[in-house]
Order: C-alpha cells, then sequence, then structure tokens
C-alpha cells in the first residue's frame, strides 16, 4: 500500500536523487478534493452551524433562507454530511499517494492544513457551542464576575450569547491563562459573537502551530518518522474541524504541552514546565503531564529517592505558577469546582457510559435506583483510570516514557463516561509521535476517525425553529437522521466499496517486512 519510511530527510535505499523528486505521487488531487470538502462543510455551516441568537447574521437573507426554509436547510445537511466525509477520504488518499515519507510528504502535509483549514476558518462553529460559553464567560470577566462561583446565568440577557444550557449554572474548569484570553477577547470586541469567535480561532491556530512545530520534533526524538506523524496529527480531519470549525481551546491546551514536553525531554526542563503548566491554565486535564516530566528530569537511570526529588521539584514549580497566577486574578483555585461537571454526564458509546446505561436499565427495570448504581460504574472507572496512571507513572522502561504519558492519558479518555471528540485528539499526537504502526494500529485509527467524523456531522445541529412542521423535536431528529445516514453511507463507501480506500480497511497481505517503519 505504501513504501518503507526512510529516516527523516533520506530517501529510500537505492533510489538516485532524480528519484527522490517522486516522493509524492500527484498530491494535487487529494489536496483539491479536501478543500472542496471543507468548502461544502463551511458553506453547510450557514444553515446548521450554531449561531447566537444575538447575531447579526440571522438577519442577512441568505442566512434566513438556509436556516428557515426545508430546501435550504435540507442543502446544508447534505453538504455538511458529504464535505465532511470528504475530507477523510482526502486524508486517507493523501497518505496513500506518499511513496516515501520525506521532505515532499511534509510540504504536501503542510499544503494540506492550509488548504483544509481555510474554509472553517470563516464557517459559523460547527458540532459544539462551547465557543459561545466562552464568550459568556468572558463577559462575566469583564462585568466583574467570578467565573468559579458564577455560571453565566448571572449576566442580563445571557441566553443572546448562544451557550448550552448547561454552561448557565455551571462553574468554569477552565484555568487563568483561558480566562484572561476570554476576557481579553470579549473586552477588544465588546462582546460581538462572530468577531469573538474569530479572535478566539486565532488562539486555536496558535496551538495548531505549535502541534505542527512540536510534533515532528517529538517524533525525530522516537526514532519515528516525523512527516507521517505529523500527517497522522495535523491533517487528520478531526483535528481540523474540531480545533477550527468547532473552536475548542483543546487546541492551545495541547499545543502548549507537546512543546513543554519537548523541551523536558531535550534537558530544558525549566522552560518545558512553564509552557506545560500554562497548559495546564488553560485545562487542567494536562496535570497528568507532570509526573512524567518530573521522571524525565531525574534521568535514565534514577534511583527511587532522586525521582520523588524530582516529582517534588516539578510539583513545587508548577503549583507556585499557578498561584502566582491564581493571585493576578484574584479568583484562586475555583477550576477545580468545575472539574466534576463532566464526570455527571455520560453517552453511548463510552464503554463506561455504555456499562452505566446497562445496569440502571437493569435495575431501574426491578425498581430499583439504577442511576444511582451507575453513579458507582462512572466511579469505579475513574478509580480505573487512576490505577493506569500510577501504573504509567511507577512502572516502565525510561525509553517509552512518552508513550507511557500517552497510555496514562489515554486511560483517562476511555475510562470516562463521557467521551467526545477532541478528546481523542488529544491523544492522536501523543501516540503519532511515538510511533503508529502501518498495521491494526493505524487501521484502528482510521476507523475511528470515520466513526468520529459521523458522528459529529449528525450531534448538534442548529435547527431552527420556523421550518415547515410544528414540532421542532421532529424536525431536529429528522435533520440529524439525514446528515447520519448520509455520512454512515459515505464511511460504508470508503470501508468496503472504494476501490482506493477499502485497501486501507481491509485485511494487509503484505508482509511485516514490507510496511512502513516507524
Amino acid at each position: 500500500m505504501t513504501a518503507p519510511v526512510p529516516a527523516a530527510g533520506k530517501a529510500a535505499a537505492g533510489t538516485s536523487p532524480a528519484a527522490a523528486v517522486a516522493e509524492v505521487d500527484n498530491a494535487r488531487s487529494p489536496l483539491l478534493a479536501g478543500f472542496i470538502g471543507s468548502l461544502f462543510m463551511a458553506i453547510g455551516s450557514l444553515g446548521v452551524g450554531w449561531l447566537a441568537p444575538a447575531s447579526d447574521l440571522r438577519r442577512v437573507p441568505l442566512f434566513i433562507w438556509m436556516r428557515t426554509e426545508a430546501i435550504g436547510v435540507g442543502l446544508c445537511i447534505v453538504l455538511l454530511a458529504v464535505g465532511g466525509m470528504l475530507l477523510v477520504r482526502s486524508w486517507l488518499r493523501l497518505g496513500q499517494r506518499v511513496r516515501v515519507w520525506g521532505a515532499q510528504a511534509r510540504r504536501a502535509t503542510l499544503q494540506a492544513v492550509a488548504l483544509w483549514g481555510l474554509p472553517m476558518m470563516f464557517s459559523v462553529p460547527l458540532f459544539s457551542r462551547d465557543v459561545y460559553a466562552y464568550i459568556g464567560q468572558g463577559r462575566l470577566m469583564v462585568e466583574g464576575f467570578n467565573p468559579y462561583e458564577n455560571g453565566i446565568s448571572a449576566l442580563s440577557n445571557y441566553f443572546q450569547l448562544g451557550a448550552d444550557k448547561m454552561w448557565t449554572e455551571a462553574p468554569v474548569p477552565y484555568g487563568q491563562l483561558f480566562l484572561w484570553i476570554e476576557q481579553l477577547v470579549v473586552w477588544s470586541t465588546n462582546v460581538h459573537p462572530e468577531a469573538s469567535i474569530m479572535l478566539f480561532r486565532l488562539a486555536a491556530l496558535a496551538g495548531i502551530v505549535l502541534c505542527i512545530v512540536y510534533v515532528p520534533k517529538l517524533a525525530e526524538l522516537h526514532g519515528v518518522n516525523p512527516h507521517r506523524a505529523l500527517w497522522l496529527t495535523a491533517a487528520n480531519p478531526l483535528f481540523l474541524t474540531n480545533f477550527i470549525a468547532s473552536v475548542h481551546n483543546d487546541a492551545l491546551m495541547i499545543g502548549l504541552a507537546l512543546a513543554g514536553l519537548y523541551y523536558c525531554a531535550t534537558r530544558r526542563v525549566i522552560l518545558g514546565l512553564v509552557l506545560v503548566t500554562l497548559s495546564v491554565s488553560v485545562k487542567p486535564i494536562t496535570i497528568v503531564f507532570l509526573p512524567f516530566i518530573g521522571l524525565l528530569w531525574a534521568g535514565k537511570n534514577a534511583g527511587w529517592p532522586r525521582k520523588f526529588v524530582f516529582w517534588g521539584l516539578t510539583a513545587g514549580i508548577s503549583l507556585a505558577l499557578l498561584y502566582a497566577m491564581s493571585l493576578v486574578n484574584g479568583f484562586g483555585f475555583g477550576w477545580i469546582n468545575g472539574l466534576s461537571a463532566p464526570g455527571s454526564i455520560w453517552i453511548w458509546y463510552a464503554p463506561v457510559g455504555l456499562l452505566g446505561l446497562v445496569v440502571a436499565s437493569i435495575f431501574n427495570a426491578f425498581g430499583l435506583d439504577g442511576w444511582g448504581l451507575a453513579k458507582w460504574v462512572y466511579d469505579a472507572g475513574k478509580l480505573l483510570a487512576l490505577g493506569i496512571i500510577a501504573w504509567q507513572i511507577f512502572r516502565g522502561d525510561y525509553d517509552r516514557l512518552i508513550r507511557r504519558l500517552a497510555l496514562a492519558f489515554a486511560a483517562v479518555v476511555i475510562l470516562a463516561p463521557m467521551i467526545q471528540s477532541w478528546y481523542v485528539v488529544w491523544l492522536i499526537p501523543l501516540f503519532a509521535l511515538t510511533g503508529i504502526r502501518d498495521d491494526w494500529q493505524v487501521k484502528a485509527l482510521y476507523f475511528i476517525v470515520s466513526f468520529f467524523m459521523v458522528y459529529a456531522i449528525s450531534d448538534q445541529l442548529e435547527v431552527f425553529p420556523y421550518l415547515q412542521t410544528a414540532d421542532l423535536g421532529l424536525a431536529l431528529a429528522l435533520a440529524r437522521n439525514a446528515a447520519a445516514i448520509i455520512a454512515l453511507l459515505f464511511a460504508l463507501y470508503l470501508i468496503f466499496l472504494d476501490p482506493k480506500t477499502k485497501l486501507l480497511f481491509s485485511k494487509s497481505e503484505e508482509s511485516a517486512s514490507s510496511r512502513p517503519i516507524i
């Protein structure tokens, strides 16, 4: 399916410099197809993306037609579903066009990120309306409220901001740095929705750039081909849609964490620790990185006393930085209260969430408190995740330290009752830079990306209440089902019928020696 992967910057064995010109076999076709797919998604977002009720765009005739007429909404659903899955196909085909994972493959990947990401920069937010919660939280800061003690319902006309109702009373789970970003954005735009979204996208773009810079650097430290790792990460449709189209702050979080991890791995630990702490001050989940940074700092042959000393230093420095930031904003460590909110929500495709649903259904059938018992299942999942994190911290080879970090981080995601697609994107860079083999491992990634794209396309659509039906719930159900069916049929085509991409999902008949090395 693909050629062996040489060391970074080298041609495959036996090739001449002239042959290196054909490292990538006509990247223009998948690049153009992906751009068209992204453009379709951007156009579709005009009708079913998330707009704030106060947005001036709701009064633009084109938006009115696309959001209130059945034909317009139907067209947007088709464009969104086809565009999203066309983007998946383009990513897969770009990987297939690479003969040698060298400098030309890197250039093609960067072109893909630019071309595929550009239309999303100007789309209406898709698959999530968290960005409107960011605006509400920034407004809390501007108006002098403590966002760790007040939900956005403390604001006048808060419902005009467009945030999900779960944020109306929920405490903010973000750290100090992101609160300042929210405050700066809202202050500078005077709460203008579209201008605020664009600034939040620029913050996400900074995180994407950090990933583009440091994923290859970290991959080279592991003897993993940096160009393939970059393609698996940055050109990935989940990466682009969640970080650009959905405007999630996770882009900045993971970008800062990877940059910090690189400097810690290259013996510039203080700089790295500052960057990882800044990541924690965006979303505190990257606090999981700190014990592994302590091990990196302690060194390869460190004994247990030395390890504990450097764990203490790592924790002390990071805590001191967080405390200093909390003194500046005056809100302390209030974000700790917000961390419990996601744990109370479940979803059917999360293993622990599904198990909780089964337990609740069985015990409810016997007149018992099934959901009370389901909560015990969710708590058991958290305890198991903590056990796996502890195991990865205390056991394992030093040379696999960042892979152990990836496994610990994966435990946090997989054993949670709620798994969002952007949680999966946290993991992709860590596994890509430590090596995703060209066997069942990369096939699993293809399936995961396809599944979450299908689910995202059908999950969160804004269907306006003025469609030709009195039952908005029915209209929303029809819209979601239509999007799901179109995306699912496209995914099945990619997996079973497409003469090019079905090879990627089927059992390979190649010998292990002919597969790309990592």
